[in-house]
Order: structure tokens, then C-alpha cells, then sequence
């Protein structure tokens, strides 16, 4: 069975250790790591997966 990239994202966000962040439309957020910068504008769903 195939599973949409939605499903598996909305499985996952029920997980321990996931952490969520939801952007709004033409909401902008940054991510900065390793010195490393990206700048982007949502919709999007960023998931942090510490597990």
C-alpha cells in the first residue's frame, strides 16, 4: 500500500519526539543550521524529528 506524503506526515506528527510547526501562506521563516541559512514563505509544515 502506497501512502500520500500527507498521510505519512500527519503519522508521524502523532509520533514522541516530533516536534511541529505550522507556517501560514505567505508567512516567511528561516532555518539556520550548520551555517547554513534558508529562507523560505509557507504554507508548509515543518516537522523537527528529535528521536
Amino acid at each position: 500500500m502506497i501512502q500520500s506524503t500527507k498521510e505519512l506526515s500527519e503519522e508521524l506528527q502523532k509520533r514522541e519526539g516530533v516536534r511541529t510547526v505550522k507556517v501560514q501562506p505567505h508567512e516567511e521563516f528561516k532555518i539556520i543550521a550548520n551555517q547554513k541559512e534558508i529562507i523560505l514563505s509557507g504554507p508548509a509544515i515543518i516537522m523537527i524529528n528529535q528521536d
